[in-house]
């Protein structure tokens, strides 16, 4: 294995992980509401559907290459998953000691987010394209990638969710709760937006 091109595979992955995106946001959202333990049943959805994707999406990278209008389809489709994700938490009413929940998202929800994810598909297309043959041809190589980017994708989802835990007890009034609701919301569909324009 060449050291230069682990190092620059970990340049790219860490900050695509940890930066803003649809699964972090959600995280963050999700996490100012329910707090940090209930957001783990989405994280464990999004690190199996990720995973899964990452796996697919080494297998058939040059399908999807040489059909570029699946991968538009998959990028307008998840845009607008990501869009009504981020309306549902902007107009969602903050959560009080003394009344009930509002409704949480579990794995399920973690799960599909992925397949529609435009920035994850971009994601794993760029490290199996890039760095497919880091650690040896075949399938066995892409899925080693696959469990890197886990060991660093998994953490920082959980990062998100309790910086959103730690953003709720900032915002603990029912009007800054709103405030923070909405931001977070507004910050989901800018993500939609980002993933929907051409790049």
């Amino acid at each position: 294995m060449n050291e230069a091109d682990f190092l620059a595979l970990l340049v790219f992955i860490v900050p695509m992980c940890f930066t803003p995106g649809p699964n972090n946001l959600l995280c963050a959202a999700h996490g100012s509401q329910h707090g940090f333990r209930a957001t783990i049943p989405m994280t464990l959805g999004m690190l199996v559907g990720w995973s899964s994707l990452g796996v697919a999406v080494g297998v058939g990278t040059v399908f999807i290459e040489e059909n570029q209008e699946i991968f538009q389809a998959l990028t307008w489709v998840g845009a607008a998953y990501i869009a009504y994700l981020g309306w549902k938490v902007a107009t969602s009413n903050p959560k009080l000691e003394d009344s009930q929940e509002t409704d949480r998202l579990g794995f399920k929800t973690g799960l599909i987010l992925q397949v529609v994810n435009g920035k994850a598909w971009i994601h794993f297309l760029v490290m199996m394209t890039s760095w497919g043959l880091l650690f040896g041809s075949g399938i066995s190589g892409k899925v080693l990638l696959v469990i890197l980017n886990a060991l660093i994708g998994y953490p920082a989802v959980l990062t998100w969710a309790a910086f959103g835990m730690g953003l709720r007890k900032i915002f603990s009034s029912p009007e800054m709760a709103r405030v923070l609701n909405g931001a977070l919301g507004l910050s989901l569909i800018l993500v939609a937006i980002w993933v929907a324009l051409p790049h």
